[in-house]
């Protein structure tokens, strides 16, 4: 981005690193807004960088995350299964 946005946005893409901190920023989609391309070939860049943002941060934690709530429901199930359904006491 910085070799694209450079020459006509010295100010946000000054460097290397500012350029890296908007890639960070847009990748995780937190995108600060502060920093946005302004040529079209920024503004593709920046779309194929926000969907990899989604598919490689975004998406994985919702997987991640449903299969944590799967296991712990399974876990809770495992534990409502050693009581007596009758009278709720404990099975040793």
């Amino acid at each position: 981005m910085y070799y694209i946005e450079g020459d006509k946005q010295l100010e946000q893409f000054s460097n290397i690193l500012a350029s890296f901190w908007w890639a960070v920023t847009t990748l995780t989609t937190v995108g600060y807004r502060d920093i946005f391309p302004i040529t079209a070939a920024g503004k593709v860049i920046s779309r194929i960088i926000v969907l990899l943002g989604i598919g490689l941060v975004a998406l994985p934690n919702g997987i991640i995350g449903a299969g944590f709530m799967t296991k712990v429901d399974e876990k809770s199930k495992r534990e409502s299964d050693k009581k007596c359904p009758h009278c709720g006491k404990v099975i040793n």
